[in-house]
């Protein structure tokens, strides 16, 4: 009886296996005539399905296996679409992708068939969601098995994409899975005859049985990569590079560092920065347990549970006290080998130092380390000396050499370096693979990369400038005017405003001539109903120009509806989706060719007028989405103050105090250059030295107000803003309170959470290591306040924002405002804080908050706590 059930579940899962199969060569078939065209749409809506989804897919994968951070693998599951998408979009893969007339050759691209696709537990989702794009692109339909302890996120991950390919003209069958994930159905797939092909990413026996089906296989192998800390090293970038590598994900990147080689003339220097940002060190004594804790001795590998799980927890379960902050674990250790288990892959934020004797004796270590489990993977180096580099990167045995980067993100590609974006990262013959390269061709040799670490390309993008007061006058002698449409809020029309403008344009040579319109039914928050209806009427007028007059809500407006009016095919859902590089966004705005924008500000708070931003509220959710794009940059910006004399009290307090913290959000963001540090700079100067006089009448202050909000503009316009807005956005939208309150009982929680040691570091190459707490010192400085230290000054420039807000108005608190406690405890209870998180400005923060961060800032808000009595 016991054979024949066996046979017949054999035969039950043979014969699924085989469905799903037939089912991916009905597919096939189909994509036989699909143009690239057409593969390019199907796989870019598939990247933006994924890319709305990426907080919720994080979530489920950490709920489902337990390990790693939400966060991270929100940003994973954005990298695995926006920079997926970003390096394929334009490869042509689809019929005749070259034809050389003179030599007569025409390459043809043809799909390798039906793929089986493999996925790990450490990267469910975003694996999903990456080798579904790859596959799609490349017309080959691709059936899953999923790991069993990911079955439910993996599944929703493939299900989103599904339905984007077969809404956008997919065949249904193109990504398929198995349902009931076992050893017997995932052997059973990739040895089907009808697969010709399995993307294996996961642990070594199922790798190497991928590679044993006869037929062509992609997989990876175990990384188990060595750092090593020359001499010449930048310390404190060296060891913000691979705290940010080993606490990603609680450490789940194959690529990250597993060991740190430390050269003797900085040893003592480097463990002094590793203990300064909460990295413990576990004592000798403390070594055997954490060692049997974390390794199973027979297969000498981690334990199931360790991957991806906390420093904290890790040596709880070790038995060993540690601080709740501590980000990881450091445990000198001097032999490499089986016999001492914590010089292993660890997967974990776990990190083994050795202290060398040497560059030999350091080339020695990192060799034998590859040796042990981590041949043809990753090694990284932090060095100065060139020469080095390159002696290190020929030597070693590894395909991938990361130079000067967080190894984690370095090795994956193209965050820190000009690798090609992958999640599966080929180890080349050395670790018993067909490729050498992070996963994109196919070939079969060894391709070793030495890749040096690169800043991004900075850039300063601004639109023309005219300013001083009647600087209106512009629009006398702009040329190409003719069919002007002036978006503007009804109280520029009501105290004549608008008839300025419209008086300027009459002036022109052919001012008999102008035709014009006006649409002033803009509210405060602009809403995309309103955006619409004020759309119509551009669409109808057709105008060469567009003109926009007010404060931050009618320049907002007019630019998305500028933005839809060039180009119909926009959409909103594109337009608010999160990027981590504004040049990589998935979602890509083209730029104007029907009219020319013109900004008019008549307040002194948004910057609008010189920035790629607006803000627009869905009509539906009530949520306020920064829209983020240099085709959103104004042509022109008119810095007239004749146009912001009658601007009420409340609005110059709670605008300049937006203004205030454009400029000090942008000179601590990670993205600041030399280029927007001055302009940050004397934007907060000016602040503090005017707002409080503009408040009280005085026209001379309020001219310098108004310069000084787009000088802010420029600043935050180039180096961007961070979670002051993020929170601020949705307070306002929750709660229905002005923008910049919301800023100002925001601003100083904000700075004492950035200048404190962060748990999370902020990925960026230019950011080199955390220094928050200097930037906001040194700003300090320039606007005045006195201190001895960088604290000190941190704290005095909180002090002097209170006094300034207090003096003009301002109470400094949501309870002060009206928001009553059981309203406010509903909205954080309803993901307030997640949502904060997802906003646009959060990327560019100096350090990289946690979603319970921004909820506790926002309870802080709430009280006003440390700030109002």
């Amino acid at each position: 009886m016991v054979v024949k059930a066996e046979t017949k579940q054999e035969n039950n899962v043979e014969d699924m296996i085989n469905k799903l199969v037939s089912a991916g060569h009905v597919a096939l078939d189909a994509l036989d005539g699909f143009d690239q065209e057409k593969i390019d749409h199907i796989v870019h809506q598939m990247a933006m399905e994924a890319l709305d989804h990426h907080m919720e897919l994080a979530k489920l994968a950490v709920e489902e296996t337990g390990r790693g951070v939400v966060e991270d693998k929100a940003v994973k599951n954005i990298y695995a679409s926006e920079y997926i998408w970003h390096s394929i979009k334009n490869d042509k893969t689809v019929g005749i992708i070259k034809d050389d007339k003179e030599r007569q050759l025409v390459t043809v691209a043809e799909p390798l068939g039906v793929i089986a696709g493999i996925t790990p537990v450490t990267n469910p989702t975003s694996t999903t969601i990456f080798k579904s794009l790859l596959a799609v692109k490349t017309r080959n339909p691709i059936i899953f098995a999923f790991h069993p302890q990911a079955q439910k996120c993996s599944v929703a991950a493939a299900k989103i994409v599904l339905k984007a390919a077969v809404e956008a003209g997919a065949p249904e069958n193109i990504i398929q899975w198995i349902e009931t994930p076992s050893l017997e159905a995932t052997t059973g797939l990739i040895n089907n005859d009808g697969v010709a092909s399995v993307l294996a990413t996961g642990g070594p026996g199922m790798v190497k049985a991928a590679y044993s089906t006869g037929k062509p296989a992609l997989g990876v192998g175990p990384g188990n990569g060595p750092v090593y800390i020359e001499k010449t090293a930048n310390i404190k970038r060296a060891v913000n590079d691979i705290l940010l590598s080993k606490t990603f994900d609680n450490g789940m990147i194959c690529a990250s560092e597993n060991s740190a080689v430390i050269d003797d003339e900085i040893f003592d220097a480097v463990t002094a920065e590793f203990k300064a940002h909460n990295a413990f060190f576990v004592a000798k004594k403390d070594q055997k347990a954490l060692r049997d804790a974390m390794f199973d001795p027979k297969r000498g590998g981690v334990k199931g549970p360790i991957p991806g799980m906390s420093a904290y927890d890790i040596a709880k379960m070790a038995g060993i006290t540690v601080p709740k902050e501590t980000k990881i674990l450091v445990t000198e250790i001097s032999e490499v080998g089986p016999q001492e288990l914590l010089s292993a892959e660890k997967l974990c934020p776990v990190l083994s130092i050795y202290h060398a004797k040497g560059q030999d004796n350091a080339f020695e270590l990192c060799d034998a380390l590859l040796h042990f489990g981590g041949l043809g993977h990753t090694a990284a180096i932090q060095s100065e000396d060139d020469d080095v580099i390159m002696k290190f990167g020929i030597q070693m045995k590894a395909s991938r050499v990361i130079v000067n980067t967080p190894s984690a993100l370095g090795g994956i590609g193209n965050m820190y370096n000009e690798m090609i974006p992958s999640l599966t990262l080929g180890t080349g013959s050395w670790g018993k693979n067909s490729i050498s390269h992070n996963v994109s061709s196919f070939d079969l040799i060894n391709v070793k990369t030495i890749a040096k670490r690169r800043n991004n390309m900075q850039w300063v993008k601004l639109p023309k400038v005219y300013f001083e007061k009647t600087s209106v006058r512009y629009l006398e002698d702009m040329e190409d005017i003719n069919k002007v449409m002036l978006i503007t809020g009804p109280s520029m029309v009501k105290y004549g405003y608008a008839d300025i403008v419209v008086n300027e344009l009459k002036r022109r040579p052919n001012g008999d001539k102008i035709q014009y319109e006006i649409f002033s039914d803009i509210e405060p928050d602009p809403s995309t109903n309103t955006v619409t209806r004020g759309l119509n009427q551009i669409r109808e007028f057709q105008p060469d120009t567009i003109i926009a007059l007010g404060g931050g809500s009618p320049l907002d407006a007019a630019k998305a509806m500028w933005l839809f009016y060039e180009h119909p095919e926009s959409s909103f859902f594109g337009a608010k989706q999160k990027f981590l590089d504004i040049r990589k966004r998935t979602y890509k705005l083209e730029c104007a060719n029907k009219a020319k924008f013109v900004a008019i500000p008549t307040t002194s708070g948004t910057g609008s007028e010189v920035t790629p931003f607006a803000v627009i509220t869905d009509s539906d959710t009530h949520v306020k989405y920064p829209l983020a794009d240099y085709a959103l940059t104004p042509d022109v910006a008119i810095v007239d103050s004749q146009f912001i004399q009658t601007v009420p009290k409340k609005t110059i307090a709670e605008s300049g105090l937006d203004v205030l913290a454009h400029a000090t959000e942008s000179f601590v963001s990670a993205l600041a250059s030399d280029y927007t540090r001055p302009l940050s700079m004397q934007a907060a100067k000016l602040v503090f030295d005017n707002l409080e006089a503009s408040y009280n009448g005085d026209a001379h202050a309020r001219e310098e107000m108004h310069n000084a909000s787009t000088l802010a503009g420029m600043a935050f316009g180039n180096a961007f803003l961070g979670i002051n807005h993020s929170v601020a956005h949705k307070l306002g939208g929750e709660f229905g309170l002005a923008h910049g309150l919301c800023i100002a009982i925001t601003y100083p929680h904000i700075i004492r959470y950035n200048a404190s040691e962060p748990q999370k570091f902020q990925a960026w190459p230019k950011y080199e290591y955390f220094r928050a707490n200097k930037d906001y010192a040194d700003l300090a400085r320039y606007v005045g306040v006195n201190g001895s230290t960088d604290e000190e000054l941190i704290e005095g420039l909180i002090q002097k924002f209170i006094k300034l807000a207090h003096a003009v108005g301002i109470k400094l608190s949501l309870k002060a405002n009206g928001v009553k406690k059981a309203d406010f405890d509903k909205a954080i209870d309803n993901g307030m804080a997640e949502l904060a998180y997802e906003d646009q400005c959060t990327t560019a923060n100096p350090k990289e908050p946690l979603i319970a961060d921004l909820k506790q800032i926002m309870i802080d808000d709430f009280d006003g706590k440390g700030v109002e009595k």
